[in-house]
């Protein structure tokens, strides 16, 4: 089957108000990845939300966006970063696919909805 996204690391899913949720895991392993206690990874680069801590936005963007526009901590990046944009939103919600596809080049202009969602479910490992 043929792949019907393929990343161009061009950081518009880095940009935005709001960024992902991560688990306690993700924060210590980004930590470690960055050679701090997860305390201060969490002072200097999370901000807590009711039920949950999420990466900071600075200036529009993700914190670990970096100045080259790659991801700073992108061998360690978070599930919601590493599975995004073939999110399994998408399936069942050809409006969620649409969205999702206006605002990312990295889709195949060709692929179809049902395309898409098979990748989907093929990630997802089912």
């Amino acid at each position: 089957m043929k792949a019907v996204f393929e990343c161009c690391c061009c950081g518009h899913c880095c940009h935005g108000e709001s960024t992902v949720s991560l688990t306690p895991g993700e924060q210590a392993a980004m930590a470690r990845f960055l050679g701090m206690e997860t305390g201060a990874f969490l002072a200097a680069y999370c901000v807590e939300r009711p039920g949950r801590v999420e990466m900071r936005v600075v200036d529009g963007h993700c914190v670990f966006y970096g100045d080259d526009g790659l991801c700073r901590v992108h061998p360690v990046k978070p599930s919601h970063c590493r599975r995004w944009p073939l999110h399994p939103s998408i399936l069942g919600d050809r409006g969620a696919w649409e969205a999702i596809r206006a605002d990312c080049p990295g889709f195949d202009p060709d692929a179809t909805y049902e395309e898409v969602c098979e990748q989907v479910r093929r990630e997802a490992g089912g």
